[in-house]
C-alpha cells in the first residue's frame, strides 16, 4: 500500500510501499479520500512531541480522514462497506497519509450530507478541538464573552463558529486582510494583530482558546474575568495531561517545570490554564456532523493537493495558511 512516512525526525516525508493496515474486530477499513492537514502533523515529524507522543519509526503521518468504508470488522454494526464516513483517528492509530486505514468504529462518524469528501476530510481533528475546548472543557453558554485566537485558521475558524452557535459574544486576532472574513464566521470584534494589542483592547472574558502559547497565552491570562479559564492547545502541557497520559514520573515532572509559570501566574490573576490534547470521538463528531447539517458550522478549505504532492503541501503548511485547511486527496 502507497503511504508517506517519517523515517527520522526532522526529515522530510518519503514515499513508501507499507504493509496494509490490520483490521480488528471493532474496526473498520477505510479508502482514504481526503486528508486534512493539520499543525500537529508538523510538529511530529519535527519530533516536538516524542517524548509525550512516543512513535515508533518509521511512521505513518496523517490525523484526519474522509472516505468510503471498504469492510468492517466482525463485531462492527454500526457501517458496512460503502459508507462514507470522516474521523480523527486515535493518536496511537494515526496514518491518513495512505491510501486506506483502519479505524476504531468508535471513532468514526458518517459524512455530513451535502459535503464533499475534502470537505470532510479539513473537519474533524479541528472541529473535535473546538467541541472539546468550547464545550467539554469551557463550558461556554450563551451571553459569555470569547476569545479565539488565529481565528481564520484551522481550529479557529471552526472555534469561531462554534461560539458563535453556542451564543456567546466572540473576539478573535486575525490580519486586517481576513477580517471581514472573520466576521462572516461569527466573530464580533477582530482585533488586528499586527497594530492592536489585544491584551490592551480586551478585558472581562470568560474564555480564552489559545493556538500560539508563548507570550500570547500569557497575556491571554490578563484579559479573563476572575475564574475565567484559557484552554491552550500549543502548550505548555499541564500535570492534568501528564496524569491522563499515564507519563513515567521523570516525564510528569518535567512537564510540571515546563508549565510551572504560566500556572503560578494564573493561580496570581485568580483565573485558570488548563492544556487540551483532543482526542479521537465518534460521539462528538456525530454532533459536529449534526451542526454542519444544520448550517451553524462549515468546513474551510484553503487549497487541495493530490496525494503525491503531500510533501509541497506540509511546506505549505510550515510556511502559513492564510484561511481554513489544506487537504490532500486520493481520488
Amino acid at each position: 500500500m502507497r503511504a508517506f512516512v517519517v523515517d527520522k525526525y526532522k526529515q522530510p516525508l518519503v514515499e513508501r510501499e507499507v504493509a496494509e493496515p490490520e483490521v480488528g474486530d471493532r474496526d473498520v477499513l477505510v479508502r482514504v479520500e481526503a486528508a486534512g492537514l493539520n499543525q500537529l502533523d508538523e510538529k511530529i515529524r519535527q519530533g516536538e512531541f516524542a517524548q509525550i507522543l512516543p512513535y515508533d519509526l518509521p511512521l505513518v503521518l496523517g490525523n484526519d480522514v474522509a472516505g468510503t468504508v471498504i469492510r468492517v470488522g466482525r463485531l462492527v454494526d454500526g457501517f458496512r462497506p460503502g459508507d462514507r464516513v470522516y474521523a480523527r483517528p486515535d493518536a496511537a492509530r494515526i496514518g491518513t497519509f495512505a491510501e486506506r486505514i483502519a479505524v476504531a468504529e468508535k471513532d468514526l462518524a458518517p459524512v455530513p450530507a451535502g459535503l464533499s469528501m475534502a470537505e470532510a476530510g479539513s473537519l474533524p481533528l479541528v472541529a473535535l478541538t473546538a467541541w472539546q475546548a468550547l464545550v467539554e472543557r469551557g463550558g461556554v453558554t450563551a451571553g459569555q464573552k470569547v476569545l479565539i485566537h488565529a481565528g481564520a485558521g484551522g481550529v479557529g475558524s471552526i472555534a469561531i463558529q462554534l461560539a458563535a452557535h453556542l451564543g456567546a459574544t466572540v473576539a478573535t486576532t486575525a490580519s486586517a486582510a481576513n477580517a471581514d472574513f472573520a466576521r462572516e464566521l461569527g466573530a464580533d470584534v477582530v482585533i488586528d494583530y499586527r497594530r492592536q494589542d489585544f491584551a490592551e483592547e480586551l478585558s472581562g472574558y470568560d474564555f480564552v482558546l489559545d493556538s500560539l502559547g508563548g507570550e500570547n497565552l500569557e497575556k491571554s491570562l490578563r484579559v479573563l474575568r476572575p475564574g475565567g479559564l484559557v484552554v491552550g492547545i500549543s502548550g505548555p502541557p499541564d500535570p492534568a495531561f501528564a496524569r491522563a497520559q499515564g507519563l513515567n514520573l521523570v516525564v510528569r515532572l518535567a512537564i510540571a517545570g515546563l508549565s510551572r509559570k504560566v500556572r503560578a501566574q494564573a493561580k496570581k490573576l485568580g483565573v485558570r490554564y488548563e492544556f487540551l490534547f483532543m482526542r479521537a470521538d465518534g460521539d462528538q463528531l456525530r454532533e459536529i456532523t449534526a451542526l454542519v447539517d444544520s448550517g451553524a458550522i462549515r468546513p474551510v478549505v484553503a487549497k487541495t493537493y493530490p496525494l503525491d504532492r503531500l510533501p509541497e503541501a506540509l511546506a505549505d503548511l510550515a510556511a502559513g495558511v492564510s484561511r481554513g485547511k489544506l487537504v490532500v486527496t486520493n481520488d
